[in-house]
């Protein structure tokens, strides 16, 4: 029979061990961006990172498209303007798009996002 002290030690336990694997999956996304042709693609909630960078450059298009970012769990944004371009992550749409803005510089503009979930 198992003492009360060990059962009070194993219940108190359980809830540690629960909240260690969350109910909800991660999932991954990734921009991909042909500067040049202006070409991007983007990927979202996809179970592994290979994955979605894989889907973000297939739906570039363009044969010398690049992973730019990638991100989990969130949102992501790439901005373009006239001396480079550059992508950010945020909680949302408007956190990344603000980020990757103001990261990339004077006379940028949005250009592609996605989020998980």
């Amino acid at each position: 029979m198992l003492k009360p002290a060990l059962i009070l030690m194993l219940l108190a336990a359980l809830p540690a061990e629960a909240a260690k694997q969350s109910p909800i999956p991660n999932r991954f996304g990734a921009l991909a961006y042909h500067r040049p042709s202006q070409s991007w693609g983007v990927s979202y909630d996809m179970a592994r990172e290979r994955d979605a960078r894989v889907a973000a450059l297939r739906q570039c298009g363009h044969r010398e498209c690049e992973v730019v970012h990638k991100f989990k769990n969130g949102c992501a944004a790439l901005a373009d303007g006239p001396k480079r371009a550059a992508a950010a992550s945020g909680a949302t749409r408007d956190e990344a798009e603000t980020k990757a803005t103001k990261k990339c510089g004077d006379g940028c503009q949005p250009v592609a996002w996605a989020c998980t979930r």
